[in-house]
C-alpha cells in the first residue's frame, strides 16, 4: 500500500467549531481508519500541525486528539515544506490576512467561512488563489447534512414537479450568560469584532440556494438585536453591538420565492435546530439536519378553515418520514475529504474561494437592504465578470 502524507496546518482549531467538527469528527477518524483509500494501492494520510495563540491549550488539544504537533509561530509553519495545506477555523477578522499568508507561501487553502467581512476582500483572496495556482477550498457543510442530501435525491427524481417556495427556521435560545452559560462566544455578538448573524448565517443560506434551488437574484432582509445586555466568558457584562436575529426574503432564479429566519434568540418548537420546508406542485418535504419528511399530491388534506371548531386533522401524521436508504458521515468530514483528494488526485471540487466570496456578498447586500429598508439585487460574481460586478 502506498502512503501519499499530506501535512495540514490547521489554524485555530482550540475553537469550539475547530476542535469539534473539523479535528475530533473529521482529521482525526480520517486518520484512525488508515487514512483515505484514493483507489488501486493508494492512501491520503492526513498529518496535522495545530497553530494558536494559547501553548496550553494546544498542548490539552493534542493530548485529547491522540495526533498531531502543535505551534504557536504561524510564520514557521507557513515556511514548512512538508506542510502542503492551510486550514483556517479562527474568528472572521483574523481569516482574511492569515489565508492571504498562506498563500503566498505557496500553500493550498481549506477554510471555514465567512472568508472576510467584506465582498472585496473575498474577491480579492480568490484571486490571489486563483493567480497563485494553488487550490483553494470553503467549507461549506450543510450539503452533505443527511436531510439536505434526502431532499437533493427527491429533487433529482422529479418528486416535487415545479417548485415555487422555500421557507427555512434556523435557531435556537442562546442565553444570555448571567445565570445560565452562554453557548457561543461573546465576539459573535460584538459588530467590531466581526460578529452578527447575518455574516454568520447568510453564507450558509447563499450556498443552500444556490446548490439545491438556483442562483440567489435579490434579497430583502431585516434584523435586530433582541437581547442587548449579555455577559462574556468571563463573567463581565456587555452590550451587544451585533444582531442576533435576520429575516431574509430571497428571489431564486426560475421564480422560486425563499424565506429564512436565522435567530439566536428563538425557543424551538419544531423538528430541528433547522428546517427547510420546500413546496413545489406535485409535492412537498420539510427537511431537518438529519430527517426528511414527505407529503406528495396524492396524500395531501384538504382543510377547511373555520376557527369555530376544533380541527380535526392531525397535519403532523399527514406526512411520511423517509427512510436512511444510504449511510451518512458527518458532513465536515465528507467534505474534508473531498478536499484531500482534490489537493492529491486532482478530482474536482467546486466549493471554491469564489464560492466563499458569493456568501459574504449575500451577507453584505442583507446589511445593505436592512440598512436602507429595502430590495437589493444580487449581481454576478465571477472572475471574468469585471470590476463592476462585485460588491
Amino acid at each position: 500500500m502506498k502512503t501519499t502524507r499530506i501535512g495540514i496546518i490547521m489554524n485555530g482549531v482550540t475553537g469550539r467549531m475547530g476542535t469539534n467538527q473539523h479535528l475530533m469528527r473529521s482529521i482525526v477518524p480520517i486518520m484512525k481508519q488508515g487514512g483515505l483509500r484514493a483507489g488501486g494501492d493508494t492512501v491520503l494520510m492526513p498529518e496535522p500541525l495545530l497553530v494558536g495563540r494559547s501553548a496550553d491549550k494546544l498542548d490539552a488539544l493534542v493530548k485529547q486528539s491522540g495526533v498531531g504537533r502543535w505551534s504557536t509561530d504561524l510564520d514557521a509553519a507557513l515556511s514548512d515544506p512538508s506542510m502542503t495545506v492551510y486550514f483556517d477555523a479562527q474568528t472572521t477578522l483574523l481569516r482574511a490576512p492569515a489565508v492571504t499568508k498562506a498563500i503566498a507561501a505557496g500553500k493550498h487553502v481549506y477554510t471555514e467561512k465567512p472568508t472576510a467581512v467584506t465582498t472585496k476582500e473575498a474577491f480579492d483572496l480568490y484571486e490571489r488563489a486563483r493567480r497563485a495556482g494553488v487550490k483553494h477550498g470553503v467549507v461549506q457543510d450543510k450539503l452533505w447534512l443527511p436531510g439536505l442530501m434526502k431532499f437533493a435525491d427527491l429533487r433529482a427524481k422529479g418528486f416535487f414537479g415545479r417548485i415555487f417556495a422555500v421557507r427555512g427556521e434556523f435557531g435556537y435560545w442562546v442565553f444570555e450568560g448571567d445565570t445560565v452559560p452562554t453557548q457561543r462566544p461573546s465576539w459573535n455578538y460584538r459588530k467590531e469584532e466581526g460578529g452578527g448573524i447575518i455574516v454568520d448565517m447568510l453564507c450558509h443560506w447563499r450556498y443552500v440556494l444556490d446548490a439545491l434551488f438556483g442562483p440567489v437574484k435579490a434579497v430583502s432582509c431585516t434584523a435586530a438585536i433582541h437581547l442587548p445586555d449579555r455577559w462574556d466568558e468571563h463573567g463581565k457584562p456587555y452590550r451587544a453591538t451585533a444582531e442576533d436575529a435576520a429575516y431574509a426574503t430571497f428571489e431564486i432564479e426560475g421564480g422560486i420565492v425563499a424565506h429564512i429566519n436565522s435567530s439566536w434568540e428563538v425557543r424551538v418548537r419544531r423538528d430541528d435546530l433547522f428546517t427547510l420546508q420546500v413546496d413545489g406542485t406535485l409535492g412537498s418535504a420539510v427537511a431537518g439536519l438529519r430527517d426528511c419528511w414527505i407529503q406528495p399530491y396524492g396524500a395531501t388534506p384538504r382543510p377547511v378553515w373555520n376557527p369555530d371548531i376544533p380541527n380535526a386533522i392531525d397535519f403532523a401524521s399527514t406526512w411520511q418520514k423517509m427512510p436512511d436508504q444510504r449511510t451518512y458521515d458527518n458532513a465536515f468530514k465528507t467534505q474534508w475529504e473531498l478536499f484531500l483528494r482534490y489537493v492529491a488526485l486532482d478530482e474536482p471540487f467546486r466549493w471554491s474561494l469564489l464560492e466563499a466570496a458569493k456568501g459574504v456578498q449575500l451577507a453584505e447586500l442583507g446589511h445593505q437592504s436592512w440598512r436602507e429598508r429595502r430590495w437589493v439585487d444580487v449581481p454576478p460574481l465571477e472572475a471574468d465578470a469585471g470590476r463592476g460586478a462585485r460588491r
